[in-house]
């Protein structure tokens, strides 16, 4: 069996042959094969070079219990393999053909209302089903003993987006093993779970089921569990295959792919486990955020494989079909939306689908070739994409610099979230993306980090919502702040222990002596905007001190100081005088406290402060915002600029270099246009 380093060097193999990774998934399957040659000409015209088979095939490759019906995959291998497109080739494993469930209703997921779903559409399996387990592992193994020495297949595909959840007695049973192994006697769980509250205590595993539907509201570590435990379950689906595949003597990367800031999977468990990040993106062109919201989301994959190249394993080039309104895209945002991956470290761009469908229900949603065929506009844009794409070669491989961390992890995104908590308006999502949107305007690039990660390379470290804080976690983050980090921590954070039970003493109690400033209690806020009032010298830069030019929403925490310096005091109601926004000076660094949900132009004034006071600059060089709709990303020696405003942008860059796509030299700036997208590099003498 290969070693997870040489499967990773087989992917930036990949790419160093291969260039960045452009094409689909390929559903063969749904057409006549008199359709495939055609595929395959056009496919060779747009500059496809990878194609994910098989992800639905189960039914066609197993169409009755213990039948295998191989052979139009080996054609379609051969086929693609003879026009020199590599195959990522995928487990059908994520959708089980009709005659599993009807035969085997057990394989079927219960939800929480105790009600099984039936067999007919797609993702019709409980992760925990014995059963379904057992057809997945005998299908994939089949498959790959006759595909793991094919020369087309390049990569592996285990399931698709993994996301079940079941609640049935399948669950049940996996859940209370799942307990078992975390906490060994009755009395740990108990203790854990604090069910002495409610007369909730259990005398024995066998008691205990999952959250599904109760009288009242769920008991908050039992539900906390429960995703974790949803999480385990779905990754030992993800890795039994992956194991029957290196089992056949497959030496190729195995990957799945990731739904971003998806709730049912913590991605930063999974990660070590893959040989390859991927990742599905759909940002909604409806929506003015999407450009930094989905660069967010880039940033984790990047960050999830330790600074690694990923691959954008899905995206629409054009609109979608499961939003109850899609707008389409243009070719150009479809171009800027590839070549935004990129800039963000994907040396692969993929989308769902090659052809797109005429039956199902799907047959609305965009792909790289359209039902109206290739005389559009669509096509048209795919062919320049591929084609520019091969002239990114020198950034294949390359990695992103991040000087500042943003703390995420799903325990606190879960527990954070617990409906019992003093307000349902504080969404960890939320905050996250609206600290993050201020670093993206400045062009300043991140990594997402867990608390407790190694913070040491990092001058900024951003606590935008981080409700769980451990010890090690605690620890870590005065280490980064004595050694010259400007630590800002978000409301709300260093709330609750693992188990979602609450710190004992003045908030946020492990770091209590590091922000200089304590809280007795939480509570939310009327929806009338509360008034801030901000010191002279305060982040607003002594701009804002009139009463209620600044505000406070959401939540707010009745605090103390206890040495930070107040920067920002509520202006009037019953915390009038009381600490907002804080600041502690501790070694070479300074910790920020934000006792509030502030505005987005106080938000970022503190932003701002933290970033210049630690000497972070964006990719531009510069302190401050970019021009409206500019986005700015080094990448290796590489700055992507993209311009997703409606103006041109002007930038001053040094003189000689090269734009990657139009291979033109700039005289000492470029103007990059609305939609437009320049790669800039120094040109190498040869």
């Amino acid at each position: 069996m290969s070693s997870p380093t040489v499967r990773r060097r087989a992917f930036d193999d990949l790419t160093a042959e291969r260039g960045i990774l452009f094409g689909g998934d390929y559903n063969p399957e749904q057409w006549p094969r008199e359709t495939w040659r055609e595929d395959v000409e056009l496919m060779q015209r747009a500059g496809v070079n990878l194609v994910t088979v098989g992800v639905f095939s189960w039914a066609i490759l197993e169409p009755r219990p213990g039948a295998r019906e191989f052979g139009w995959l080996d054609e379609v291998l051969d086929l693609l393999h003879g026009a020199g497109i590599a195959v990522d080739l995928a487990t059908p494993t994520a959708s089980p053909p009709p005659w599993l469930g009807v035969r085997h209703p057990e394989i079927l997921p219960v939800d929480a209302d105790g009600v099984r779903l039936v067999a007919g559409s797609r993702n019709q399996f409980s992760p925990s089903s014995t059963v379904y387990r057992e057809h997945a592992l005998a299908i994939t193994r089949d498959l790959a003993e006759r595909y793991a020495g094919h020369p087309a297949v390049r990569m592996w595909h285990v399931g698709n987006e993994f996301g079940q959840v079941d609640f049935g007695d399948e669950a049940a049973r996996e859940f209370r093993a799942w307990l078992i192994e975390r906490y060994g006697t009755i009395d740990a769980l108990n203790e854990a779970w604090a069910t002495t509250f409610w007369s909730q205590r259990y005398d024995a595993f066998d008691e205990i089921l999952p959250p599904r539907r109760m009288p009242y509201v769920v008991n908050p570590t039992q539900a906390l569990d429960f995703r974790r435990f949803t999480s385990d379950q779905l990754l030992r689906c993800c890795t039994e295959l992956r194991d029957a595949i290196r089992d056949a003597g497959a030496t190729q990367p195995i990957t799945t792919n990731f739904m971003g800031f998806f709730p049912h999977v913590d991605s930063q468990s999974w990660a070590d486990e893959l040989d390859v990040i991927a990742d599905d993106q759909y940002p909604d062109p409806a929506d003015p955020d999407s450009p930094a919201d989905i660069a967010l989301v880039q940033d984790l994959m990047r960050s999830l494989g330790g600074g690694r190249p990923w691959l954008l394993m899905e995206q629409a080039v054009s609109a979608t079909s499961w939003r109850a309104h899609n707008l389409p895209k243009t070719p150009e945002r479809a171009r800027r939306d590839s070549l935004q991956a990129v800039a963000r470290g994907a040396d692969g761009v993929c989308f769902f689908q090659w052809r797109q469908s005429r039956a199902g229900a799907e047959r609305f949603h965009s792909a790289m070739l359209p039902n109206a065929g290739a005389d559009t506009d669509v096509f048209a844009g795919v062919v320049r994409q591929g084609a520019e794409l091969r002239s990114l070669r020198p950034v294949v491989g390359t990695t992103v610099p991040a000087e500042v961390a943003v703390l995420f992890d799903w325990t606190s995104w879960w527990a954070g979230e617990d409906p019992t908590g003093p307000t349902d308006r504080l969404r960890t999502l939320e905050q996250l993306r609206r600290w993050y949107r201020v670093l993206w305007r400045r062009g300043v690039a991140i990594d997402v980090v867990a608390p407790g990660a190694d913070l040491s390379r990092y001058r900024v470290v951003l606590a935008p919502h981080s409700y769980v804080i451990e010890p090690d976690a605690a620890t870590g983050l005065r280490t980064a702040v004595e050694a010259g980090a400007q630590l800002v921590v978000g409301p709300f954070s260093g709330v609750a222990d693992a188990n979602g039970h609450l710190l004992q003493g003045r908030s946020p109690v492990l770091l209590r002596d590091l922000v200089g400033v304590s809280g007795e209690e939480w509570g939310g806020l009327p929806d009338e905007p509360t008034p801030l009032r901000v010191e002279a010298d305060g982040p607003a830069g002594g701009a804002s001190t009139a009463h209620g030019s600044h505000t406070a929403t959401i939540l707010a925490e009745r605090l103390r100081t206890e040495g930070a310096r107040v920067l920002a005091a509520f202006a009037t109601g019953p915390l009038e005088g009381r600490p907002a926004i804080t600041r502690n000076a501790v070694g070479a660094g300074a910790a920020w406290y934000l006792g509030t949900v502030v505005d987005d132009a106080l938000l970022a004034a503190v932003l701002d402060k933290a970033l210049g006071d630690a000497g972070v600059r964006g990719a531009l060089g510069t302190a401050g915002e970019l021009p409206e709709g500019l986005e700015a990303v080094r990448r290796g020696a590489a700055l992507f600029l993209l311009n997703h405003g409606h103006a041109p942008v002007t930038v001053a860059v040094p003189a000689g270099v090269v734009d990657l796509l139009t291979d033109e030299t700039s005289g000492g700036s470029v103007t990059v246009a609305p939609g437009d997208v320049r790669v800039l590099m120094e040109r190498r003498s040869e």
